[in-house]
């Protein structure tokens, strides 16, 4: 398959067989976080130990509905209420290692375990050359990305200097 256009044709039908086939099935291994929750440890885990009245200002919602996703969430034993060092007056809402555990698995596209076991099934020369062909198309993607991001720029530099 020499032609860009067919392989990317015979990618873009064989992805979601694969996702379909092989997709992490966050609901079947008792994930503890609906969207809001996972939402909430996900701006945790960037910006770092907040209050919840600064994490209800990040997420635009009133503080008494970020209280009760905080409460779900330190039942659950993702998050932990602690005072802040430098103000004993104001509490911080952090992760729990297993806050950082869910967010891991929640990141999982594909499981681990069907990936394995398809892996499995193949012939080593196969799975070198899957992984080489998707590393290189990671890299192509990325370079594409980058002389896109590029172009805008200059045109935006071309306008400005109108």
């Amino acid at each position: 398959m020499n032609d860009a256009h067919e392989a990317a044709a015979a990618l873009a039908e064989l992805f979601p067989a694969l996702y379909l086939r092989l997709h992490a099935r966050h609901f079947k291994r008792g994930h503890r976080a609906n969207s809001a929750g996972v939402a909430v440890l996900q701006h945790l885990a960037m910006a770092g130990p907040l209050t919840v009245g600064e994490a209800a200002v990040h997420f635009a919602r009133a503080q008494s509905v970020v209280s009760e996703i905080v409460d779900r969430l330190e039942a659950a034993g993702l998050v932990e209420r602690m005072r802040d060092e430098r103000d004993r007056r104001r509490v911080l809402v952090w992760l729990t290692p297993a806050g950082f555990d869910e967010l891991e698995r929640d990141r999982q596209v594909l499981s681990p375990e069907l990936v394995r076991g398809a892996m499995e099934r193949m012939k080593p020369a196969a799975r070198r050359a899957l992984i080489e062909g998707m590393r290189a198309l990671v890299a192509a993607s990325d370079e594409a990305a980058k002389r896109g991001h590029q172009a805008q720029q200059s045109r935006q530099t071309k306008r400005r200097s109108r």
